[in-house]
């Protein structure tokens, strides 16, 4: 089943019952990424009563209610993050206390209903595992190799000249296009060219 992340950051605002809801989706590499962004909402909303938030990144997944009883923010939000099948994406909720408390389940609705509203201008784009392939040719195939990279439409990370007669490349491709590619790499070279992971 594929996962989606977001094409860009949206984010919606609610008023419910005078407290303020101001809800952010954002697409993140990892958790280092979420929590420099979480800071980052924090200083721009130095009087908000919480930020709560939830995200869903691989292996790098976390939620936090931030001072709301225990499972009424972050998990509501991380549920709307897993329903969209999304991957890769900081949900996160500013709240500004209006002065009506709403309760448990009411806490629960207003996160839920906040990250849904961001959520539904929302433009996914599916998440593509990513690999990296190192190509080692000589200069006399790398203007076939440069070519095949634009036909396939191959991400060059880096390159650099060696002292001798190599060029080395590293590529980024989809995961599953690897094989594929080392196997055309070793035709368009004639057997010539080094690959490593």
């Amino acid at each position: 089943m594929p996962t989606f992340t977001l094409a860009a950051p949206v984010a919606a605002e609610l008023e419910i019952r005078k407290s303020r809801f101001i809800a952010h989706a954002i697409p993140v590499a990892d958790r280092e990424a979420a929590m420099t962004l979480l800071r980052a909402l924090r200083e721009a909303h130095p009087a908000a009563t919480h930020v709560c938030w939830a995200l869903l990144a691989g292996g790098q997944s976390g939620m936090s209610d931030d001072g709301e009883p225990s499972g009424t923010a972050g998990r509501p939000i991380l549920e709307v993050l897993r329903h969209h099948d999304l991957d890769g994406v900081l949900g996160a909720v500013v709240r500004y206390f209006g002065g009506v408390k709403l309760g448990a389940g009411g806490l629960m609705r207003a996160y839920t209903d906040a990250i849904a509203t961001a959520l539904l201008q929302a433009e996914r784009v599916e998440r593509i595992a990513q690999a990296r392939l190192v190509v080692e040719i000589g200069y006399a195939d790398e203007a076939r190799v440069r070519r095949w990279m634009e036909q396939q439409q191959v991400t060059l990370v880096e390159s650099g000249y060696g002292t001798g007669t190599g060029v080395r490349l590293v590529l980024q491709l989809p995961a599953s296009a690897v094989d594929a590619a080392r196997d055309a790499l070793r035709d368009l070279t004639q057997g010539r060219a080094a690959l490593h992971a």
